[in-house]
């Protein structure tokens, strides 16, 4: 009877059956640690969150890309604490050619070292206006620029660099820039592709005194009274900048034309979505070449789009300058005019 009496034990009855299938029903079931409405609301959260942000950055594109770098900042920064240069009206023009020795372990511009017109030293005064066209009559890849420092290819002047050591010229090609020295010194025209200037492509710019040159100081103040409106335009896809308006339609870029002493005055309103500052310079692809405390706003603290300035200003001496949009490229995408003092 014991071994019955176990066996009937051991048959589940209906009841334990009920039991364990329920434990194991409610063991199948998902544990939710969260509601999927509450899952949804804060979805939504997120992406209201992302999309404010994309539209605050994409709303100040042009801001990101307009700002100066650090480093344009400093070179700013310091150009700010010198006199700036009086255009002397004088061009200094020079020719200069890369050439090799056929191992390709010398270079040079013009001739090889012992020849005649070897990297020639070019002599101009603050303010004279240096136009060089180089080509490229070597078999090997070069490019070129203008520095201060007295060894490696760092420290190239903005706008004097013709092509780059990442694009640099092929045999053959050529190109033209234009460099305004603003101080007295030793500049040093190089190949500044990595290791070209140590085999031997640079040559001296030694930049004097303007004093030697005195027949082009600025007028006594004439009494005459000059107001110009300029306005920053931009086109739709911000690849086109200009004055007043675009290329091709009247009154682009118009050309400001007065005489050496004459009173100026400029009211600049930006009305278009970017960012720009104004300045009459020497050089129109160097912004530190700002003259006659012309600027209007600084690039590292431009006019907003609907924000106006105005300057006035006596032209100094009779001279090509250039009005341009002082923010880093604009003057490149177009926002350039001629200024001439006569």
């Amino acid at each position: 009877m014991g071994s019955w009496w176990k066996i009937l034990l051991s048959i589940p009855t209906k009841k334990s059956t009920s039991l364990i299938g329920e434990n194991l029903s409610h063991m199948e079931e998902p544990i939710y640690r969260t509601t999927p409405e509450r899952t949804a609301k804060m979805m939504i959260i997120v992406l209201a969150i992302c999309a404010v942000g994309a539209a605050i950055f994409f709303t100040l594109w042009d801001y990101w890309i307009s700002s100066p770098a650090a480093v344009v900042l400093m070179k700013s920064a310091k150009a700010a604490e010198e006199a700036p240069a009086v255009a002397t009206g004088k061009e200094v023009k020079v020719s200069l050619a890369f050439v090799e020795s056929s191992d390709l372990r010398t270079l040079a511009f013009n001739a090889l070292p012992g020849e005649s017109g070897n990297n020639p030293t070019i002599e101009a005064s603050v303010g004279d206006k240096i136009i060089i066209d180089v080509v490229n009559n070597g078999k090997s890849f070069h490019a070129f620029g203008i520095t201060q420092e007295e060894e490696g290819f760092a420290g190239i002047i903005q706008g004097t660099d013709i092509a780059s050591a990442s694009n640099p010229l092929k045999p053959g090609e050529g190109g033209k820039t234009e460099f305004v020295p603003s101080k007295e010194g030793t500049y040093y025209y190089i190949c500044t592709v990595p290791g070209h200037r140590e085999l031997g492509m640079i040559g001296k710019i030694v930049v004097g005194s303007v004093q030697a040159a005195p027949k082009v100081q600025a007028a006594a103040p004439t009494g005459v009274k000059h107001q110009f409106d300029l306005n920053f335009v931009e086109s739709s896809d911000f690849k086109t900048l200009a004055f007043n308006a675009l290329p091709g339609e009247e009154g682009n870029n118009p050309e400001i034309r007065v005489q050496s002493g004459d009173e100026v005055t400029i009211k600049a309103t930006n009305t278009g979505k970017s960012f720009h500052a104004f300045g009459v310079v020497i050089n129109p692809e160097d912004p530190n070449t700002v003259v006659w405390n012309s600027a209007i706003a600084l690039p590292s603290k431009p006019l907003k789009p609907n924000e106006s300035g105005e300057v006035t200003f006596l032209a100094g001496a009779p001279g090509t300058y250039y009005y341009i949009c002082t923010v880093p490229g604009h003057a490149l995408q177009g926002m350039k005019g001629t200024f001439i003092v006569e």
